[in-house]
């Protein structure tokens, strides 16, 4: 079992960037993807971005190529996902999730395969 808790959310202006954090607790991250997905009011959740834990390869979302970067940190056992260019359309709430089931060669994308989620946080980005 893995615990996590999303922090860092909030509201910006269109342009500004924020950082969040997703913190572990419950056991150390190995051989996992970890990921970012949001959802806005009335929309399905969509993925933002993903990281493989063992290696560091990343994958983007369409939306957010070019404006936003996940990272890790191991000695805190975090990933970070650093927000840029923020635009209206990026408001939504953020969840970051666990993917401890690697089948693919490069991070998973799919909500289905993560099985360990947090509660979220939510950014809010005004015209």
């Amino acid at each position: 079992q893995v615990q996590l808790v999303e922090s860092g959310g909030g509201l910006v202006q269109a342009g500004d960037s924020l950082r969040l954090s997703c913190a572990a607790s419950g056991r150390t991250f190995g051989t996992d993807d970890i990921g970012w997905f949001r959802q806005a009011p009335g929309k399905e959740r969509e993925f933002v971005a993903a990281i493989r834990w063992s290696t560091g390869m990343t994958r983007y979302g369409d939306s957010v190529k070019g404006r936003f970067t996940i990272s890790r940190d191991s000695t805190r056992n975090a990933v970070y996902l650093q927000m840029t260019s923020l635009k209206p359309d990026d408001t939504a709430a953020y969840y970051c999730a666990v993917n401890s089931r690697i089948r693919t060669l490069v991070p998973t994308q799919g909500t289905a395969e993560y099985d360990y989620w947090g509660q979220g946080t939510q950014v809010t980005v005004s015209s």
